[in-house]
């Protein structure tokens, strides 16, 4: 829920607006156990962020889901600032799909401090309404619905679809009518006064979920394209194969500014950034960042970065982006969108093992979700990817569990210092070392509110 404007409906008037609110004091996390070996459900942990508060960088309550082997993953709110001015919603439910059984939980946070379970939406009844699984990004639409992207069909296979709950949580049907030219989903984000969403590529559940095999990108079973949907008629109307420069492109984050048409994602295996925007009346996309592969010991080939998340402040200023198998986080100027600047770089964990350890701990994986405040003066990391990749790629991250870090941000001049302060240690939770993912405030953040 949004303290900071309770006459006016959830979230904010413009992003400028968000960037004035109160400072968070609390964040969500997802935190698994799935594909750890302990036999306990994932839950959702509350952590304290507040710099004057006794229980500062600590989990202060755990929600735990009421089955084992969910895999909870990315997640949203039932509503954020696209419904600004409308009195009768409130940012109050998280909606929290488990993309391994697919099932998804609407949590209420009236108590902000102590969530509670408020329905459960079982897989059998999203796959015999709509024959889709694997649900990954949440986002809440203007007219009360929520929207989440689903990675895969009744049976695991791609290209999957878009799933529509009404203001009850109710299975409303899909969102899409045509996707002809859609090989797989992953992200998402609309921009309403252009009338685009633009929608991004991973792979079949029936892939990805057993690890990564390089030989699978060989035989075309990973994404490599992104695609411009018309907003209003739920159809594709372009799309764009970024080809083997390209693979497996993830996040896919529009301006905040709801009047611009540029915006990134994020190229996971080729390890780059791509620009889009909108020029004569088609959408034009570029690369403009490329994160060189780097020798490690042990390894075949040349690693390549892993870009697993990218995030914009608010003011569109800054890109954010985390290379997972490295182990660095990046921060680049983005204010002319076809060449951005870095401007810091902070190491935690990774392959290359050039950070320093915060409070005697270092990442036993690399940084991978990020969450930016809304004055975009603070960063935070978590380091999990996937039960399975994490299994693969960082095998110790199961027994020594997960790390939150945060990171400040000069918004001025632009640069990155881990605050030394702060540090969750996800090794000492209650039913053993658990691993966290994506993360949320109660007041919104930087990639769940969308203006319309």
């Amino acid at each position: 829920m949004n303290n900071n404007q309770p006459c006016h409906g959830p979230g904010y008037a413009s992003p400028q607006d968000a960037m004035q609110a109160d400072r968070e004091k609390l964040l969500y996390t997802i935190a698994l156990y799935s594909g750890t070996g302990i036999e306990a459900p994932d839950y959702l942990a509350t952590v304290d962020v507040d710099p004057h508060s006794s229980t500062y960088s600590q989990v202060i309550h755990r929600l735990p889901m009421p089955y084992i082997g969910d895999e909870l993953h990315h997640f949203g709110w039932n509503a954020c600032s696209s419904c600004y001015g409308d009195e009768s919603k409130a940012r109050r439910f998280l909606v929290i799909p488990a993309m391994r059984s697919s099932r998804v939980y609407i949590i209420d946070t009236q108590e902000e401090r102590a969530p509670k379970i408020h329905k459960v939406i079982e897989s059998a009844e999203i796959i015999a309404k709509t024959n889709l699984s694997a649900p990954h990004t949440v986002h809440c639409l203007a007219d009360g619905q929520v929207m989440i992207s689903m990675l895969g069909d009744g049976e695991g296979n791609g290209p999957g679809g878009f799933l529509l709950l009404d203001a009850n949580f109710d299975v409303a049907g899909h969102w899409e009518r045509k996707a002809e030219t859609m090989r797989f989903n992953y992200d998402f984000w609309y921009q309403p006064r252009h009338n685009v969403m633009v929608s991004s590529e991973w792979g079949a559940p029936n892939t990805f979920f057993s690890g990564f095999n390089l030989d699978d990108v060989a035989a075309g079973k990973y994404g490599k394209q992104i695609h411009f949907w018309d907003w209003t008629t739920h159809q594709i109307v372009q799309t764009v194969d970024l080809g083997e420069a390209g693979m497996i492109p993830l996040e896919a984050r529009f301006h905040h500014n709801p009047e611009s048409t540029h915006g990134f994602v994020g190229a996971a295996l080729s390890s780059n950034i791509w620009h889009w925007h909108k020029s004569d009346g088609h959408w034009a996309v570029d690369k403009v960042v490329d994160i060189p592969s780097a020798d490690v010991e042990g390894w075949p080939i040349p690693v390549p970065s892993l870009i697993t998340d990218i995030l914009l402040s608010m003011d569109d200023r800054f890109l954010y982006l985390s290379n997972w198998l490295h182990g660095n986080i990046q921060q680049y100027d983005i204010r002319d969108p076809a060449n951005p600047k870095l401007t810091g770089e902070v190491w935690w964990g990774g392959l290359l093992q050039k950070g320093n350890a915060v409070k005697g701990r270092q990442s036993a994986a690399g940084p991978q979700m990020l969450q930016l405040s809304l004055d975009g003066k603070r960063l935070y990391v978590t380091d999990s990817l996937l039960s399975t990749w994490d299994n693969q790629f960082y095998a110790d991250l199961k027994q020594k569990g997960s790390t939150l870090l945060q990171i400040d941000c000069d918004i001025e001049k632009g640069g990155l210092q881990i605050n030394q302060r702060f540090l969750v240690d996800f090794s000492q939770e209650p039913k053993g070392p658990s691993r966290a993912h994506e993360m949320r405030y109660p007041g919104g953040d930087c990639t769940s509110d969308i203006w319309i």
